[in-house]
């Protein structure tokens, strides 16, 4: 055998040259698999242009595709500072609705080169630091007149104590009220947005701690007169401010199931197994509902004028908001119950 053929059988095998067939000739090296072309990505380019002056505030370049809004925010932030998130309003129109944080890039209606127009929403607040501030408020304020403070009623009164029952049940009453709503925005509520603007806290404040220091001052005041009904008319109130309390407190229970802590999930809410959710049936709004009744029941038992302006400011209110949420319901959700009104059964 030759020593040269061998060798480089040997070497052939190790794989130290090419291999040869059975003729002694050299095999063909296996095809190479074909690399499969990359997919090429597609970035957005963003411009960011002040709604108002049309200025170029910024130009973001190869923005992902699934990019979303909340993540935009946080770009534009990198280079204005100044404008933290939670104070910017983006949107695709400069006198448009605003974008909201979760709506992704390429699923709005723009090019591969997205404008969007700017808006300063103005310092911001969390939403527990205003309620906690408009609702503690009321409750010290309230206690300042049932104690009978100095300088409030004259020296003669002071930390003096009424000698009608209905006085001090209204106590009881309002301070429950604001304890309950303090708790509830610690332990219940679940708030779809973060922040709001600061200089909303200087408005409800306003309201809540002037009528409540209004209704206060004439329900705690050394002449004030009771119900012209005395007891009947008391006990009737009560049922009804125990009755709507209850009814307001489940309607926030069964809200807050129907979001899971984090989320901003919105869901159609239905009635549970408590009666007091039934409402449900009829209202789109049953907390509204249930609170407009608590304070009828609140002005029917102190039969205070004050009182009875706070629930008609107070309903008026509600049932701009219940009437926003209603239209947001339909718009939202095509299966929505058609029987409902926004806040009173068959009327409104």
């Amino acid at each position: 055998m030759d020593l040269s053929v061998s060798v480089v059988a040997r070497e052939s095998s190790q794989g130290l040259g090419p291999v040869f067939g059975l003729n002694g000739l050299p095999r063909p090296a296996p095809p190479k698999a074909a690399k499969k072309p990359k997919k090429a990505v597609l970035f957005f380019e963003v411009e960011i242009l002040d709604a108002k002056t049309r200025e170029k505030l910024c130009f973001l370049d190869k923005v992902e595709p699934q990019a979303t809004i909340a993540e935009i925010k946080n770009l534009f932030t990198k280079s204005h500072p100044q404008w933290y998130p939670a104070r910017q309003s983006l949107r695709l129109d400069p006198k448009g609705k605003s974008l909201k944080d979760e709506d992704v890039l390429q699923k709005l209606p723009v090019g591969t080169t997205a404008t969007l127009y700017f808006r300063d929403l103005g310092a911001q607040i969390s939403w527990v630091t205003v309620f906690l501030t408009e609702y503690a408020g009321p409750l010290f304020i309230y206690l300042l007149f049932y104690f009978r403070v100095p300088f409030i009623y004259g020296h003669k009164y002071d930390f003096t104590s009424s000698r009608h029952t209905v006085v001090h049940l209204a106590c009881i009453c309002h301070s429950f009220h604001y304890i309950k709503r303090l708790l509830e925005t610690l332990f219940v509520h679940r708030f779809s947005h973060g922040t709001m603007p600061l200089r909303n806290i200087f408005k409800n404040c306003t309201y809540y701690w002037g009528f409540a220091a209004w209704m206060a001052y004439y329900i705690n005041h050394p002449l004030y007169t009771p119900p012209t009904y005395g007891a009947q008319q008391v006990k009737l109130a009560l049922a009804i401010f125990v009755i709507c309390q209850l009814g307001n407190f489940s309607i926030h229970m069964a809200l807050r199931d129907l979001r899971p802590a984090g989320s901003k999930t919105r869901k159609i809410p239905y009635p549970t197994k408590n009666p007091f959710t039934w409402l449900f049936l009829l209202v789109s709004c049953p907390n509204y509902t249930y609170e407009v009744g608590s304070w009828i029941g609140f002005a029917i038992m102190t039969q205070c004028l004050p009182v009875a302006l706070f629930s008609l400011v107070g309903f008026t209110q509600m049932t701009i908001w219940a009437k926003g949420k209603h239209r947001s319901y339909l718009k939202e959700f095509r299966d929505y119950p058609p029987l409902r009104m926004p806040i009173i059964p068959f009327l409104l």
